[in-house]
């Protein structure tokens, strides 16, 4: 017999979200881990806080979404906020009952200066690598470091004279807010010229034959067992940045005697010595192209140095995926510090994404 086609609407639901959600789905695993991880920051979300008022949307509450923003690659906040309102997978993961009502946009603009102060993105990533099953997956001797751009939220039409004295060139069919321009002949360097949008971001050339694009640099260290990622760092786009940042990775999180990975990039004479005198092994392909390589016979006889090679290459995975799913291609958000915030934590997803499924294959 068939049915037939009501809308009639219940006033009350009697099934609750948990039951809602699948068993096996694969967000129940990435919450349990957040979950412990957000509990150590108990204490740090205490000191952002004031002990009277008005009570705030928690800050766990706000973290969770914004994991769910990189999962599902939401491109806006308020999108963000539309999905959580009728999302009841989304309700579930934040926090938020079926009645619960959702929160503005803005909400997350007010909170902002108050996380970045207390640098919780940071704090949040240390915290997931130092949960105990997590610690276990990590390995402690090998690592990968490499960089990559990010593009800046600035056109190149913000970028002008500093001196405010250069006049920039006619514009092209007429005036109008977003006037046809054209650089052609134009010098323009750092040094002389910055963004008006965002003052941070530097013209870079990523190489030969490319454009030049106002970016920032993106910094990730990875360990070689599983291939997650331990420091995540942003930093001015230059042409010293990678290696420089690469080294204060190191200090921080490779004992000596262990080994890294790097591209031809890396392969100078000061990253190699800075490397060595730090007690690692540089495993840097070599880089002979009309010079001399950094790296000689006394490194690549080891069949270390083979194998460093080729997991070397799995670091571009977390790279790939900050800048697809986690839509960091070209940041949403202006200022270095913001930028960087963001990006850690974006990072910190793709840990949370991984980790389960490492698990369920070592048991």
């Amino acid at each position: 017999m068939r049915g037939e086609d009501q809308h009639a609407e219940r006033f009350f639901s009697y099934v609750r979200l948990e039951t809602r959600i699948p068993s096996d789905h694969p967000l129940r695993a990435i919450r349990d881990l957040a979950d412990a991880a957000l509990k150590d920051l108990s204490r740090s979300f205490d000191r952002l806080y004031a002990r009277e008022g008005r009570p705030s949307i928690p800050p766990e509450r706000l973290l969770r979404a914004l994991l769910l923003q990189a999962f599902f690659t939401v491109r806006s906040e308020r999108q963000l906020m539309e999905q959580l309102d009728y999302n009841l997978l989304f309700r579930w993961f934040v926090g938020l009952s079926a009645d619960d009502p959702v929160w503005d946009a803005t909400v997350f603009c007010k909170n902002r200066d108050r996380l970045l102060d207390g640098d919780i993105a940071a704090e949040f990533f240390a915290s997931v690598l130092n949960l105990p099953p997590v610690r276990k997956l990590l390995s402690s001797e090998h690592f990968s470091v490499d960089g990559t751009l990010i593009e800046a939220w600035a056109s190149l039409k913000s970028f002008v004279p500093k001196d405010g004295n250069g006049k920039p060139p006619p514009a092209k069919g007429g005036g109008g807010r977003n006037a046809e321009r054209d650089f052609h002949g134009e010098k323009r360097r750092n040094d002389t010229h910055s963004s008006t949008t965002d003052p941070d971001a530097r013209l870079f050339r990523k190489g030969a034959g490319k454009e030049a694009r106002l970016c920032h640099m993106g910094h990730l260290m990875t360990e070689n067992r599983n291939g997650l990622i331990v420091d995540a760092r942003l930093t001015e786009a230059n042409g010293t940045a990678e290696r420089t940042t690469a080294l204060d990775m190191i200090d921080e999180n490779a004992r000596p005697g262990s080994t890294v990975g790097a591209d031809k990039n890396y392969g100078t004479a000061e990253f190699v010595a800075g490397c060595r005198e730090r007690g690692c092994t540089p495993h840097v392909s070599q880089n002979s192209a009309n010079r001399r390589s950094a790296i000689d016979a006394r490194t690549t006889r080891h069949p270390g140095y083979r194998i460093s090679t080729i997991k070397r290459k799995r670091i571009e995975e977390p790279f790939g995926w900050i800048k697809t799913v986690g839509g960091l291609r070209k940041t949403r958000h202006r200022g270095r510090g913001l930028v960087e915030w963001f990006f850690v934590l974006t990072a910190t997803a793709y840990n949370l994404v991984r980790i389960p499924r490492i698990l369920a294959a070592t048991g």
